[in-house]
């Protein structure tokens, strides 16, 4: 048994400790990826600890968030790190530390599209949800044909508002095109030879009142991602309704787990009274046997790790 959760934990989330003023590498054989977790610090005498004085590594209750790993490598299949400076602050002035990202990677539709084209998402089953999205630069490989090096020098170059235009052209369609230009998106880095990034799902996406089904292969079942019931757009679902009961609040969503499924009524309150909601679920489909242990491995992964 201890074997098996062992391999599940390494099929469902990924570790990766690197030490301080070195290159992290986060990659996705399939899907893109979710960070769950990425602190800089030490909590281990032993880790990144060769040619360090013990004055350097004996302090082992240091430990500080990171959240640039999450901006900058969610929605990527592959994400490239100097973590020199990467750390908000300095957690523990004279400790010699490293850096740990625990990450998943979740199942979705990517698009890379240079400055000047057209991204085109179409989702076959299902409607588009905008997971990640970036207009600007992260690597100096990509949209760098017949380009000078001066023009991809910055790979820190992040778009603060791309999300919310690709999220309102695309959100609920089965399929949209997005202008990649600094005319739709801020200008991030000028000078720079930009490209606009965006991952997105196929999500199950059904009107208040109506009916959604599941469905996944013999011998794997539901995993539900995500799933809300609400309105954060003026699109979705909108046909024939008011302008009263289209309006957008962010008060207006409840997450919630609960599969064919009503709707009526399946929520535990209603988040917008009054206004005309629906169902967003967001699911992947993993082997039989795995739905167990995974909540399980959530809460359990510090303690199966710690007696590796």
């Amino acid at each position: 048994h201890y074997m098996f959760v062992k391999l599940i934990l390494l099929t469902l989330l990924e570790t990766v400790v690197t030490c301080d003023g070195f290159v992290q590498r986060l990659s996705c054989d399939t899907g893109v990826i979710s960070v769950q977790s990425a602190t800089c610090g030490r909590t281990s005498s032993q880790i990144c600890s060769v040619g360090r004085p013990p004055s350097e590594t004996s302090n082992t209750q240091c430990s500080i968030d990171v959240p640039a790993v999450f901006k900058r490598c969610n929605g990527l299949r592959e994400c490239e790190l100097n973590t020199q400076g990467l750390a908000p602050k300095d957690p523990c002035f004279g400790t010699y530390k490293y850096y740990t990202t625990n990450y998943i990677c979740i199942p979705a539709e990517t698009s890379v599209t240079c400055h000047g084209g057209y991204s085109y998402l179409k989702c076959e089953n299902g409607k588009i949800q905008i997971n990640t999205a970036n207009y600007g630069r992260t690597d100096k490989t990509t949209c760098s044909e017949g380009r000078p090096s001066e023009q991809l020098q910055n790979t820190n170059c992040y778009s603060p508002n791309a999300l919310a235009p690709v999220s309102k052209s695309c959100n609920g369609l089965k399929s949209c095109e997005v202008f990649a230009t600094h005319t739709v998106f801020t200008d991030p880095c000028f000078g720079i030879y930009k490209y606009l990034a965006i991952s997105y799902y196929c999500s199950s996406l059904v009107c208040e009142h109506e009916t959604s089904a599941l469905n996944c292969d013999d011998g794997t079942v539901i995993r539900i991602h995500s799933a809300n019931y609400g309105r954060t757009d003026s699109s979705t679902c909108s046909t024939g309704r008011p302008a009263s009961h289209i309006l957008i609040s962010i008060y207006c969503i409840i997450l919630f787990i609960e599969c064919e499924l009503n709707t009526q009524g399946l929520a535990p309150k209603d988040p917008c009274f009054g206004t005309y909601k629906y169902y967003t679920t967001n699911y992947i489909c993993i082997p039989a046997g795995l739905d167990v242990f995974y909540l399980f491995l959530q809460f359990q992964f510090f303690i199966i790790s710690s007696s590796v």
